[in-house]
């Protein structure tokens, strides 16, 4: 019976050190594809088994890509589910060597999303980002775009002009969502509030006009009041509801249209009875959940995460590929969860 061969055998035959073929073989260090090419062509020679090495080759041999995320808001634990889904999705291609990047920019202001954007464009072939609307990041988008790297817009859609595609949700329908869940659990006619982050958020500004639109349509006996500034932090979020909740004894609902949200869960709790007043806000998180187990929340609108990043990675593979630009924009379907469900 002939003796098998060895990886001694196997570099000999390669022209190569033992240490070579050993990091080739296990994928220990960075192997070239021609060092790859050539221990595969030697172990296919003298019959050294080579599936693994195989495997390797033709997964090197896969089109690289590079991919650039930019969120904000890192230490949420929304957003902190949104990286890792989108890890994920990039891993979960088999056609494609995925090289991820994310990175979160220090605040909400447009010079911090546009260092981050320009960092992620200089080594990344697509990049996805949740940046604000702002005229500053339109005009780097269409400088990014023009050297050839596309551009998507998540959760929120700014550059409408220069970008490749928006994914996420319809927000006018969100709003809409929202406003109909409010009046259902109103039991009277009253004030209903609506929280907003800031002004450059499209997104936002799309949800208070679904939600007064409806208002309109199908509840003309609720009053919208004025819409709330709440930057989509706690500390706002919190004292703005507890002003609302002393000067307005009629409020029968507040919908929270961006971050936030745990300022205002925060202030019922301390105020009001659960269910006294209708709450409505977005994105399924360990406090929202609470709160809706404890039916201070009467209904969570969430982003299906792992269908949006499989989604856009599919969307961005293509591009990188040069093929066809999608429809500009690339709706999901909204996951709704109410206290039974949970």
């Amino acid at each position: 019976m002939a003796k098998r061969p060895t990886i001694k055998d196997l570099a000999q035959a390669a022209g190569l050190g033992v240490a070579t073929v050993d990091r080739a073989l296990n994928g220990r260090a960075h192997v070239r594809q021609t060092t790859l090419d050539q221990v595969l062509e030697a172990a296919e020679r003298i019959g050294y088994p080579t599936r693994v090495l195989a495997g390797r080759a033709d997964a090197a041999k896969r089109p690289l890509v590079r991919f650039g995320f930019v969120l904000h808001k890192g230490g949420q634990e929304f957003y902190q589910n949104f990286a890792r889904e989108l890890q994920a999705a990039v891993d979960a291609r088999r056609d494609v060597r995925g090289r991820v990047v994310i990175r979160f920019a220090a605040s909400q202001a447009p010079e911090d999303f546009a260092r981050e954007i320009a960092a992620v464009a200089s080594h990344c072939d697509v990049i996805g980002t949740s940046a604000i609307n702002h005229p500053t990041l339109s005009e780097l988008v269409a400088e990014v775009s023009g050297r050839g790297t596309h551009v998507f817009a998540l959760l929120n859609d700014f550059a409408q002009d220069v970008r490749r595609t928006y994914l996420g949700l319809n927000n006018v329908k969100v709003g809409r969502i929202a406003a109909s869940a409010i009046v259902t659990h109103a039991r009277d006619a009253g004030k209903v509030a609506v929280f907003v982050g800031g002004n450059r958020w499209h997104s936002h500004q799309l949800r208070e006009t679904g939600f007064q639109s409806y208002l309109r349509e199908y509840a003309p006996q609720f009053q919208m009041l004025d819409t709330v500034v709440n930057l989509e932090t706690r500390q706002v979020s919190y004292e703005a509801t507890l002003a609302l909740l002393n000067r307005q004894p009629d409020l029968r609902g507040i919908y929270v249209a961006g971050g936030g949200m745990e300022g205002v869960i925060a202030a019922l709790r301390e105020v009001r009875p659960a269910g006294k007043v209708a709450l409505v806000v977005n994105e399924l998180t360990s406090e929202s959940r609470k709160a809706l187990i404890d039916r201070y929340v009467g209904m969570v609108i969430a982003t299906p995460l792992e269908v949006l990043c499989r989604d856009l990675v599919a969307i961005m593979v293509d591009a990188a590929a040069g093929k066809p630009a999608p429809p500009s924009q690339h709706f999901l379907t909204p996951q709704l969860y109410v206290p039974e469900m949970i």
